[in-house]
């Protein structure tokens, strides 16, 4: 038994050494899956045009790809904590290859429906949760200036495979397009074999000096990392962070009470359900995603209707992606300042307004010069917010809940998903024009960014009245109060 203690001893994060590494493989994934899934868009009109179909019709393709992958997100995090984030990422690599090798054959839209919508987005949702957590094992202190390079692989993706699938499409017709993509998401295979799994403990308060902590190996480790890895459980229970995120190496030492015949997740793993600032998130996210996907679904088909020639609209979602880029990676590298870090919720709260409001604009842009400051300002906040959902949810619920919490954050996603494109496409064929579609879009984003603003309101003033009294030893319910986003 003392054997097998020794070998899931955790560690801190490592900030650096092989997590760039891990940094590496997260920005391929998200090349593979969020970039591919945006340019599905670009295959509308040929859709439109072979199988005679409408927008709402067409537009479930995209949406069952995208509520798919986000629908299934938990069952990436329980592959990915069950046996290991390798399997988990070339699993998804191999579905994602198949279904769209299948799409290469398909003679219906419903075909489509089945091969692109269903199965390569259960392959995503296999590899983009279980990625994106790895990360979180990885890093502390440069948490999101990891997570946005990483994040920035939808931007970089959109902003190369945009151009090249249209000429795929113009060269091969998009069936050859198609295969094309098939084989180049095979490359999740290699991504997931390079995920190497990382044991990343928190020590309980009275077990942890500074030595247990990381500190005497590795020199570099703040005294505010060393403060945050021994603050996380106050009820003396066993270490919480192997549940989640020991990948592929289960804590023997940890009693888990399984449901669903020992199968499927523990209620230990989700208490962060009952976390009201998290339930708060949560509605937000729901609101959220009903409106960021329209404008990547229907920018180039409304480009289209203004009279930009294909090769421009496809630029647009170029310039919207390299764009992204440059919002990942800014908003990761200044919410890690010290003067910002504190305020990463409110950061996020101004990227999804300006969103918002972009949108709200959007149908007074009628060319190509009007829409390429749309592509600009939208992309800029897109990468912003995405950058920030999984730092923002870590601070929330904490590194031992953060593969799990980001399976809910993605589920959470599904619905919009599905039903907000072809919603926006059934708004096109009724009122001929894209005006509604574009301020449901911006409705939406708004409204999330106003819950989310809410409850940091009632966050900072909970924080004023429990700040005026000496707090007690709190759970985790509890410890939302002070463990949370600092505003």
């Amino acid at each position: 038994m003392a054997a097998k203690k020794q070998q899931t001893v955790g560690v801190l994060p490592p900030d650096g050494g092989w997590g760039w590494v891990i940094v590496g493989c997260c920005f391929m994934v998200t090349v593979c899956t969020r970039a591919v899934t945006r340019c599905i868009s670009i295959f509308f009109v040929e859709f439109q045009a072979h199988f005679e179909a409408d927008y709402s019709s067409t537009a479930w393709i995209h949406s069952l790809l995208d509520c798919t992958t986000m629908l299934c997100a938990p069952v990436g995090s329980l592959v990915g904590n069950r046996w290991s984030c390798r399997v988990a990422v070339m699993s998804g690599g191999v579905l994602s290859f198949c279904g769209f090798l299948l799409s290469f054959f398909s003679t219906s839209l419903e075909l489509l429906y089945f091969s692109i919508g269903v199965v390569t987005g259960l392959g995503f949702a296999l590899c983009y949760t279980p990625a994106i957590a790895m990360v979180g094992c990885y890093f502390q202190r440069r948490k999101a200036l990891a997570y946005g390079i990483a994040m920035s692989g939808s931007g970089i993706g959109t902003f190369v495979l945009a151009p090249t699938v249209q000429l795929l499409i113009d060269l091969y017709s998009w069936r050859g397009a198609l295969l094309v993509l098939s084989a180049f998401v095979a490359n999740l295979c290699v991504c997931g074999a390079l995920l190497r799994p990382i044991t990343v403990q928190e020590e309980e308060p009275e077990d942890v000096g500074p030595e247990t902590c990381g500190e005497k190996q590795r020199g570099d480790v703040s005294s505010q990392d060393t403060e945050l890895s021994i603050k996380q459980d106050r009820t003396k229970e066993p270490s919480l962070l192997p549940l989640p995120l020991s990948y592929g190496n289960p804590v023997p030492q940890v009693k888990r009470r399984w449901c669903f015949s020992s199968c499927f997740l523990s209620s230990k793993e989700y208490r962060f359900l009952l976390l009201p600032d998290f339930l708060g998130l949560a509605v937000s996210f729901l609101f959220l995603a009903s409106g960021c996907s329209l404008p990547f679904v229907y920018l180039v088909p409304y480009a289209l209707s203004a009279g930009v020639s294909h090769q421009n609209a496809a630029f647009l979602m170029s310039i919207l992606g390299v764009i992204d880029i440059v919002g990942n990676i800014t908003f990761g590298w200044l919410t890690d300042r010290r003067c910002l870090k504190p305020h990463r919720l409110i950061c996020y709260i101004i990227s999804v307004a300006m969103e918002g409001l972009c949108c709200l604009f959007m149908p007074l842009l009628t060319s190509f010069p009007l829409l390429v400051p749309f592509a600009v300002l939208y992309g800029y906040f897109d990468g912003g917010y995405v950058a920030l959902i999984p730092v923002v949810t870590s601070d929330v619920v904490r590194l031992p809940y953060l593969s799990s919490a980001l399976g809910v954050v993605f589920f959470l996603h599904a619905i919009p998903y599905l039903v907000s494109p072809p919603i926006g496409g059934w708004l096109v064929d009724v009122t001929g024009s894209y005006t509604a579609t574009f301020f449901l879009s911006g409705t939406a984003l708004l409204a999330s960014a106003l819950i989310v603003s809410i409850v940091a309101v009632i966050r900072h003033c909970r924080r004023r009245i429990n700040s005026r009294h000496k707090p007690l030893p709190l759970g985790l319910s509890d410890s939302s109060h002070t463990q949370g986003v600092i505003l």
